[in-house]
């Protein structure tokens, strides 16, 4: 298990890694050796996450969500899987951690007094405009 919270923890068993070949560092051995590690996570099916946070992860993953509902994580920054393979995991707890915080909630705020002030003289500065561009009847009729 992986202590992702103090009520939230994913189980090893739930990670799959895949293994190919990455794009950057590594010299030769970059096009020999299979070092980018890809995790995917089914997100859905984890049991122990609540319902709450996983909403919120699905809304975080973005793209990184498929359509099966497993988040998956190409890391490729280092040479070697073994710390890719870190990585992946690393950024797969730091999205559940984020998702782990519930949002605030929103205070609601009156509109200032100088804000309803500047609304209503805007308001009645349109309306002038406006009055200016009427045809009256009698003189601009030809």
């Amino acid at each position: 298990m992986i202590r992702v919270t103090d009520r939230i923890a994913i189980d090893e068993n739930d990670l799959t890694f895949t293994f190919v070949q990455a794009s950057g560092p590594g010299g030769q051995n970059v096009n020999k050796v299979a070092t980018a590690a890809a995790l995917r996570w089914p997100l859905w099916a984890a049991n122990g996450v609540p319902w709450d946070v996983k909403m919120r992860v699905a809304g975080l993953a973005g793209r990184r969500l498929t359509q099966d509902g497993e988040i998956v994580i190409v890391a490729q920054r280092f040479r070697t899987q073994e710390r890719n393979r870190a990585d992946a995991i690393e950024r797969l707890v730091g999205l559940l951690r984020e998702a782990a915080e519930p949002p605030k909630p929103r205070i609601a705020t009156k509109p200032t007094y100088a804000s309803r002030v500047r609304r209503v003289d805007d308001k009645a500065r349109r309306g002038a405009v406006k009055r200016t561009r009427r045809v009256v009847p009698g003189i601009d009729e030809e």
